[in-house]
């Protein structure tokens, strides 16, 4: 099973603060106190990621709910592997990656994001950038704001 890395638990937490933030500067939504009973929960035990199976219902929901602002696939529709590539050179995921995507955990794929978000080697991050969808075609945030 995927682990959901502690920077995305904060990812969701500030997704969170700037759509539902706080009326009086101290009370936080259902939402972020529910993630970030799983963020302190995570820093004391010192656990860089978390079982998705781990999760409360309420922070899994929230997290679920911030990973569906995202794209749900990084296919740009140039697809090398059908060509016989190891990696397709216009997502970066492997064939089966690819193949299997469809049923992929929504841990296992935000996993694959983050690799091919770090290796920056796809043609959506570089050549064909504007069919990711925006500046710098990173479409998925990762820790360092990239």
């Amino acid at each position: 099973m995927a682990g959901i890395p502690l920077d995305d638990i904060g990812l969701a937490i500030d997704h969170w603060r700037e759509r539902a933030p706080s009326p009086d500067g101290v009370s936080a939504c259902a939402e972020v106190r529910a993630l970030a009973e799983v963020y302190a929960r995570m820093s004391f035990e010192r656990r860089d990621e978390i079982d998705e199976q781990a999760l409360g219902e309420a922070a899994r929901r929230a997290w679920l709910a911030w990973l569906g602002t995202m794209p749900d696939t990084p296919c740009i529709a140039i697809c090398s592997t059908a060509q016989g590539d190891a990696l397709c050179k216009g997502c970066g995921r492997s064939a089966a990656e690819v193949q299997h995507w469809p049923a992929m955990s929504p841990a296992a794929k935000r996993a694959v994001w983050r690799r091919i978000t770090a290796e920056a080697t796809a043609w959506r991050f570089n050549r064909y950038a504007e069919r990711a969808g925006g500046p710098g075609a990173r479409a998925m945030p990762t820790a360092g704001g990239t």
